[in-house]
Protein backbone atom coordinates (compact mmCIF):
# COMPACT_ATOMS: atom_id res chain seq x y z
CA UNK A 1 0.00 0.00 0.00
CA UNK A 2 2.91 2.12 0.73
CA UNK A 3 3.63 2.44 -3.45
CA UNK A 4 0.03 3.90 -3.97
CA UNK A 5 0.15 7.79 -3.78
CA UNK A 6 -2.10 8.83 -1.65
CA UNK A 7 -3.97 12.41 -2.32
CA UNK A 8 -4.52 15.21 0.24
CA UNK A 9 -7.04 17.72 0.44
CA UNK A 10 -7.37 20.83 2.97
CA UNK A 11 -10.34 21.40 5.31
CA UNK A 12 -10.86 25.14 2.89
CA UNK A 13 -10.56 23.38 0.06
CA UNK A 14 -13.87 20.48 1.01
CA UNK A 15 -17.46 20.87 0.20
CA UNK A 16 -20.00 19.42 2.92
CA UNK A 17 -22.65 19.26 0.50
CA UNK A 18 -20.65 18.75 -3.38
CA UNK A 19 -18.27 16.15 -1.53
CA UNK A 20 -19.13 12.84 -0.60
CA UNK A 21 -17.16 13.05 3.09
CA UNK A 22 -16.67 9.51 4.66
CA UNK A 23 -15.84 9.10 8.61
CA UNK A 24 -13.83 6.24 9.37
CA UNK A 25 -14.00 6.55 12.99
CA UNK A 26 -15.60 4.52 15.30
CA UNK A 27 -19.07 5.02 15.48
CA UNK A 28 -19.06 6.15 19.04
CA UNK A 29 -16.82 8.97 18.16
CA UNK A 30 -19.07 9.59 14.85
CA UNK A 31 -22.29 10.01 17.17
CA UNK A 32 -20.11 12.71 19.51
CA UNK A 33 -18.78 15.11 16.77
CA UNK A 34 -18.77 14.90 12.85
CA UNK A 35 -18.27 16.97 9.54
CA UNK A 36 -21.48 18.02 8.16
CA UNK A 37 -22.82 15.11 5.79
CA UNK A 38 -20.31 12.63 6.55
CA UNK A 39 -20.98 9.25 6.14
CA UNK A 40 -19.88 6.69 8.80
CA UNK A 41 -17.66 4.17 7.55
CA UNK A 42 -15.86 2.99 10.55
CA UNK A 43 -12.53 1.29 10.34
CA UNK A 44 -12.17 -0.69 13.76
CA UNK A 45 -16.12 -0.68 16.67
CA UNK A 46 -16.03 1.26 19.42
CA UNK A 47 -14.68 -1.86 21.59
CA UNK A 48 -11.79 -2.36 19.22
CA UNK A 49 -10.85 1.23 19.15
CA UNK A 50 -10.53 0.92 22.63
CA UNK A 51 -8.06 -2.16 22.69
CA UNK A 52 -6.11 -0.25 19.36
CA UNK A 53 -5.69 2.51 22.30
CA UNK A 54 -4.69 0.23 25.10
CA UNK A 55 -2.01 -1.18 22.59
CA UNK A 56 -0.66 2.02 21.83
CA UNK A 57 -0.24 2.90 25.59
CA UNK A 58 0.75 -0.32 26.82
CA UNK A 59 3.17 -1.69 24.66
CA UNK A 60 4.00 0.89 21.76
CA UNK A 61 3.18 2.96 18.56
CA UNK A 62 4.11 -0.22 16.21
CA UNK A 63 2.42 -3.30 18.66
CA UNK A 64 -0.78 -0.78 18.23
CA UNK A 65 -0.37 -0.80 14.23
CA UNK A 66 0.06 -4.22 14.01
CA UNK A 67 -3.36 -5.10 15.65
CA UNK A 68 -4.78 -2.31 13.73
CA UNK A 69 -3.93 -4.38 10.81
CA UNK A 70 -5.08 -7.49 12.02
CA UNK A 71 -8.46 -5.99 13.06
CA UNK A 72 -8.76 -4.43 9.24
CA UNK A 73 -7.71 -7.17 7.04
CA UNK A 74 -11.01 -9.11 7.29
CA UNK A 75 -12.75 -6.15 7.20
CA UNK A 76 -11.41 -4.43 3.45
CA UNK A 77 -13.58 -6.32 1.12
CA UNK A 78 -16.95 -5.09 3.19
CA UNK A 79 -15.18 -1.47 3.60
CA UNK A 80 -14.74 -1.53 -0.56
CA UNK A 81 -17.96 -2.49 -1.37
CA UNK A 82 -19.65 -0.01 1.37
CA UNK A 83 -17.86 3.07 -0.47
CA UNK A 84 -18.37 1.66 -3.68
CA UNK A 85 -21.96 1.62 -3.07
CA UNK A 86 -21.82 5.34 -1.97
CA UNK A 87 -19.80 6.17 -4.59
CA UNK A 88 -22.67 4.68 -6.92
CA UNK A 89 -25.53 6.90 -5.44
CA UNK A 90 -23.20 9.56 -5.48
CA UNK A 91 -21.92 9.49 -9.29
CA UNK A 92 -19.78 12.85 -9.92
CA UNK A 93 -18.55 13.64 -6.17
CA UNK A 94 -15.02 13.55 -5.17
CA UNK A 95 -14.48 11.23 -2.34
CA UNK A 96 -13.11 12.59 1.03
CA UNK A 97 -11.73 10.05 3.79
CA UNK A 98 -11.06 11.40 7.45
CA UNK A 99 -10.37 10.49 10.81
CA UNK A 100 -9.65 12.30 13.93
CA UNK A 101 -5.87 14.01 13.05
CA UNK A 102 -5.80 12.52 9.39
CA UNK A 103 -3.28 9.47 10.85
CA UNK A 104 -3.41 5.87 10.03
CA UNK A 105 -7.37 5.16 9.51
CA UNK A 106 -8.00 7.63 6.93
CA UNK A 107 -4.08 6.93 5.08
CA UNK A 108 -4.79 3.78 5.03
CA UNK A 109 -8.74 3.74 3.47
CA UNK A 110 -7.69 6.43 1.33
CA UNK A 111 -4.36 4.13 0.34
CA UNK A 112 -6.54 0.98 -0.35
CA UNK A 113 -9.26 2.33 -2.31
CA UNK A 114 -6.30 3.74 -4.52
CA UNK A 115 -5.27 0.18 -5.08
CA UNK A 116 -8.43 -0.54 -6.38
CA UNK A 117 -8.81 1.82 -8.58
CA UNK A 118 -11.33 4.54 -6.52
CA UNK A 119 -9.68 8.15 -6.49
CA UNK A 120 -10.18 9.62 -3.06
CA UNK A 121 -8.56 12.31 -1.02
CA UNK A 122 -7.36 12.39 2.49
CA UNK A 123 -8.33 15.34 4.90
CA UNK A 124 -5.30 16.80 6.33
CA UNK A 125 -5.44 17.03 9.94
CA UNK A 126 -8.51 14.61 10.06
CA UNK A 127 -11.69 16.47 12.04
CA UNK A 128 -9.28 18.24 14.25
CA UNK A 129 -8.60 20.88 11.45
CA UNK A 130 -12.69 20.90 11.44
CA UNK A 131 -12.91 21.31 15.23
CA UNK A 132 -9.72 24.45 14.99
CA UNK A 133 -12.12 26.16 12.34
CA UNK A 134 -15.55 26.14 14.60
CA UNK A 135 -13.23 27.66 18.21
CA UNK A 136 -11.99 30.36 15.64
CA UNK A 137 -15.53 30.82 14.40
CA UNK A 138 -16.68 31.16 17.91
CA UNK A 139 -13.85 33.52 18.66
CA UNK A 140 -15.03 35.79 15.66
CA UNK A 141 -19.11 36.02 17.01
CA UNK A 142 -17.74 36.73 20.24
CA UNK A 143 -16.67 39.77 19.14
CA UNK A 144 -19.61 40.72 16.97
CA UNK A 145 -22.38 43.18 18.67
CA UNK A 146 -25.77 41.98 18.86
CA UNK A 147 -29.20 43.32 20.64
CA UNK A 148 -30.73 40.42 22.14
CA UNK A 149 -34.07 40.00 23.00
CA UNK A 150 -34.97 37.73 26.35
CA UNK A 151 -37.73 35.28 26.67
CA UNK A 152 -37.88 33.83 30.19
CA UNK A 153 -40.77 32.78 32.35
CA UNK A 154 -41.71 29.57 34.83
CA UNK A 155 -41.63 25.85 33.33
CA UNK A 156 -44.35 25.33 30.86
CA UNK A 157 -45.34 28.60 29.47
CA UNK A 158 -44.45 27.44 26.40
CA UNK A 159 -41.34 29.36 25.58
CA UNK A 160 -39.41 26.70 23.08
CA UNK A 161 -42.91 26.70 21.18
CA UNK A 162 -43.69 30.54 20.96
CA UNK A 163 -40.06 30.85 19.85
CA UNK A 164 -40.65 28.44 17.01
CA UNK A 165 -43.57 29.62 15.55
CA UNK A 166 -41.87 33.44 15.49
CA UNK A 167 -38.80 31.21 13.79
CA UNK A 168 -41.27 30.33 11.48
CA UNK A 169 -42.56 33.51 10.39
CA UNK A 170 -39.22 34.97 10.07
CA UNK A 171 -38.18 36.38 12.98
CA UNK A 172 -34.36 36.07 14.05
CA UNK A 173 -34.86 33.24 17.10
CA UNK A 174 -31.66 31.19 18.10
CA UNK A 175 -33.11 28.46 19.05
CA UNK A 176 -30.27 27.08 22.09
CA UNK A 177 -32.12 24.38 23.18
CA UNK A 178 -32.85 22.82 19.76
CA UNK A 179 -29.14 23.09 19.38
CA UNK A 180 -28.22 21.60 22.73
CA UNK A 181 -31.20 18.65 21.68
CA UNK A 182 -32.42 19.03 25.25
CA UNK A 183 -34.68 21.46 27.42
CA UNK A 184 -32.77 22.36 30.26
CA UNK A 185 -34.04 20.50 32.89
CA UNK A 186 -33.40 17.27 34.48
CA UNK A 187 -36.21 16.12 32.25
CA UNK A 188 -34.94 18.00 29.54
CA UNK A 189 -33.35 15.12 26.98
CA UNK A 190 -36.24 12.97 27.24
CA UNK A 191 -37.65 11.92 24.19
CA UNK A 192 -34.57 13.91 22.36
CA UNK A 193 -30.99 13.03 21.48
CA UNK A 194 -28.76 15.68 23.01
CA UNK A 195 -25.97 17.17 21.66
CA UNK A 196 -22.33 16.97 22.91
CA UNK A 197 -20.13 20.06 23.56
CA UNK A 198 -18.53 20.38 19.80
CA UNK A 199 -21.25 19.08 17.96
CA UNK A 200 -23.38 21.82 19.20
CA UNK A 201 -20.60 24.62 19.11
CA UNK A 202 -21.01 23.85 15.18
CA UNK A 203 -24.70 24.20 15.12
CA UNK A 204 -24.26 27.38 17.00
CA UNK A 205 -21.90 29.05 14.70
CA UNK A 206 -23.79 27.65 11.45
CA UNK A 207 -27.48 29.50 12.96
CA UNK A 208 -25.69 32.85 13.62
CA UNK A 209 -23.95 32.51 10.40
CA UNK A 210 -27.93 32.27 8.70
CA UNK A 211 -29.02 35.14 11.41
CA UNK A 212 -25.66 37.05 9.90
CA UNK A 213 -27.12 40.86 10.03
CA UNK A 214 -29.83 40.90 11.86
CA UNK A 215 -29.21 43.75 14.25
CA UNK A 216 -31.24 41.43 17.46
CA UNK A 217 -31.59 37.91 18.10
CA UNK A 218 -33.94 36.45 20.27
CA UNK A 219 -33.40 33.69 22.70
CA UNK A 220 -34.47 31.91 25.63
CA UNK A 221 -33.32 33.20 29.24
CA UNK A 222 -31.30 29.50 29.55
CA UNK A 223 -28.94 29.40 32.09
CA UNK A 224 -25.42 28.47 31.95
CA UNK A 225 -25.97 24.95 31.09
CA UNK A 226 -28.55 23.18 28.70
CA UNK A 227 -27.84 19.44 29.88
CA UNK A 228 -24.14 18.91 28.94
CA UNK A 229 -23.86 21.72 27.05
CA UNK A 230 -22.24 25.15 28.11
CA UNK A 231 -23.35 28.12 26.65
CA UNK A 232 -20.43 30.56 25.13
CA UNK A 233 -19.66 33.92 27.48
CA UNK A 234 -21.17 35.88 24.63
CA UNK A 235 -24.58 34.45 24.80
CA UNK A 236 -24.53 34.98 28.72
CA UNK A 237 -23.78 38.06 28.37
CA UNK A 238 -26.26 39.28 25.38
CA UNK A 239 -28.78 37.66 28.30
CA UNK A 240 -27.72 39.80 30.80
CA UNK A 241 -27.72 43.15 29.24
CA UNK A 242 -30.72 42.34 26.55
CA UNK A 243 -34.44 43.12 27.05
CA UNK A 244 -36.25 40.53 29.00
CA UNK A 245 -40.15 39.27 28.66
CA UNK A 246 -41.31 36.96 30.97
CA UNK A 247 -44.42 35.49 30.11
CA UNK A 248 -46.61 33.92 32.60
CA UNK A 249 -49.28 31.51 31.72
CA UNK A 250 -51.96 29.81 34.22
CA UNK A 251 -50.43 27.00 36.90
CA UNK A 252 -52.36 24.18 35.62
CA UNK A 253 -52.15 25.33 31.93
CA UNK A 254 -48.07 24.78 32.41
CA UNK A 255 -49.04 21.24 34.24
CA UNK A 256 -51.16 20.41 31.47
CA UNK A 257 -48.38 21.41 28.95
CA UNK A 258 -45.62 19.71 30.85
CA UNK A 259 -47.57 16.61 30.70
CA UNK A 260 -48.36 16.59 26.79
CA UNK A 261 -44.25 17.79 26.47
CA UNK A 262 -43.04 14.33 28.49
CA UNK A 263 -45.58 11.69 27.45
CA UNK A 264 -44.95 9.95 31.34
CA UNK A 265 -46.73 6.92 29.93
CA UNK A 266 -44.04 6.64 26.89
CA UNK A 267 -41.44 7.59 28.64
CA UNK A 268 -42.03 6.18 32.19
CA UNK A 269 -38.64 5.14 33.24
CA UNK A 270 -36.53 8.22 31.82
CA UNK A 271 -39.04 9.79 34.03
CA UNK A 272 -38.34 7.52 36.63
CA UNK A 273 -34.55 7.91 36.10
CA UNK A 274 -34.59 11.91 35.96
CA UNK A 275 -36.89 11.78 39.64
CA UNK A 276 -34.05 9.90 41.41
CA UNK A 277 -31.63 12.24 39.80
CA UNK A 278 -33.55 15.40 41.19
CA UNK A 279 -34.20 13.69 44.89
CA UNK A 280 -30.95 15.16 46.05
CA UNK A 281 -32.27 18.55 45.31
CA UNK A 282 -35.82 18.50 46.97
CA UNK A 283 -37.23 17.83 50.63
CA UNK A 284 -37.75 14.20 51.91
CA UNK A 285 -41.34 14.71 52.31
CA UNK A 286 -41.47 15.66 48.77
CA UNK A 287 -39.29 12.71 47.43
CA UNK A 288 -42.30 10.75 49.38
CA UNK A 289 -45.00 12.38 48.33
CA UNK A 290 -43.66 12.56 44.45
CA UNK A 291 -42.89 8.70 44.69
CA UNK A 292 -46.25 7.89 46.00
CA UNK A 293 -47.83 9.66 42.84
CA UNK A 294 -45.55 8.39 40.44
CA UNK A 295 -46.49 4.15 41.58
CA UNK A 296 -49.93 5.42 41.15
CA UNK A 297 -49.43 7.19 37.77
CA UNK A 298 -50.87 10.23 39.05
CA UNK A 299 -48.49 12.32 36.82
CA UNK A 300 -50.05 15.33 36.60
CA UNK A 301 -50.82 15.82 40.25
CA UNK A 302 -46.95 14.89 40.33
CA UNK A 303 -45.61 17.84 37.84
CA UNK A 304 -47.67 20.07 39.81
CA UNK A 305 -46.26 19.77 43.40
CA UNK A 306 -42.57 19.80 41.03
CA UNK A 307 -43.62 23.25 40.09
CA UNK A 308 -44.67 24.54 43.44
CA UNK A 309 -41.84 23.09 45.36
CA UNK A 310 -39.25 22.56 43.52
CA UNK A 311 -39.34 24.61 39.87
CA UNK A 312 -40.72 27.63 40.51
CA UNK A 313 -38.96 28.95 43.94
CA UNK A 314 -35.88 27.91 42.01
CA UNK A 315 -37.32 30.32 38.81
CA UNK A 316 -38.25 32.99 41.12
CA UNK A 317 -34.90 32.64 43.18
CA UNK A 318 -33.02 33.40 39.79
CA UNK A 319 -34.74 35.96 38.32
CA UNK A 320 -33.89 38.10 41.16
CA UNK A 321 -30.01 37.93 40.12
CA UNK A 322 -30.61 39.36 36.66
CA UNK A 323 -30.20 43.02 36.75
CA UNK A 324 -33.19 45.24 34.61
CA UNK A 325 -36.54 45.73 34.26
CA UNK A 326 -38.28 42.94 32.81
CA UNK A 327 -41.83 43.21 31.36
CA UNK A 328 -44.42 40.56 31.51
CA UNK A 329 -47.43 39.74 28.95
CA UNK A 330 -50.27 37.23 30.50
CA UNK A 331 -52.09 35.05 28.46
CA UNK A 332 -54.46 32.10 28.54
CA UNK A 333 -53.93 30.29 25.46
CA UNK A 334 -50.34 30.05 23.12
CA UNK A 335 -52.47 31.94 20.62
CA UNK A 336 -52.82 34.69 22.70
CA UNK A 337 -49.75 34.41 23.93
CA UNK A 338 -48.10 34.05 20.64
CA UNK A 339 -50.08 36.99 19.34
CA UNK A 340 -48.49 39.24 22.20
CA UNK A 341 -45.36 38.11 21.96
CA UNK A 342 -45.43 38.83 18.58
CA UNK A 343 -46.80 42.57 18.88
CA UNK A 344 -44.31 43.66 21.91
CA UNK A 345 -41.68 42.42 19.91
CA UNK A 346 -42.06 44.41 16.65
CA UNK A 347 -43.38 47.80 18.87
CA UNK A 348 -40.15 47.22 20.88
CA UNK A 349 -38.04 46.86 17.82
CA UNK A 350 -39.69 49.65 15.95
CA UNK A 351 -38.86 51.78 18.75
CA UNK A 352 -35.26 50.90 19.29
CA UNK A 353 -35.02 51.75 15.30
Amino acid sequence: MSTVEVKTVQLEEISYTDDLIIDVRSPKEYAEYRIPNAVNIPLFSNEERAKVGTYYKQKGKEAAVDLGMELFGPKVASIFQKVKSLIKENSNRRVIIYCWRGGMRSKTVTGMLGLVGINSYQLVGGIRTFRQYVQQQLEREAEQERRFIVIEGHTGTGKTELLHRLAKEGYPVLDLEGLAGHRGSIFGHIGLQPRSQKQFEYELISSLNELKGEKYLIIEGESKRIGRIVLPSFILDGKETGRRIELRYPFWSRVEHIYQTYQPEEYEEQIKEALQKLSKFITKELKEEIDVLLTEEKYKLLFARLLEHYYDPKYEYTSKKYKGDVDRIDYASFDEGYKKLKDYINQSISSKS
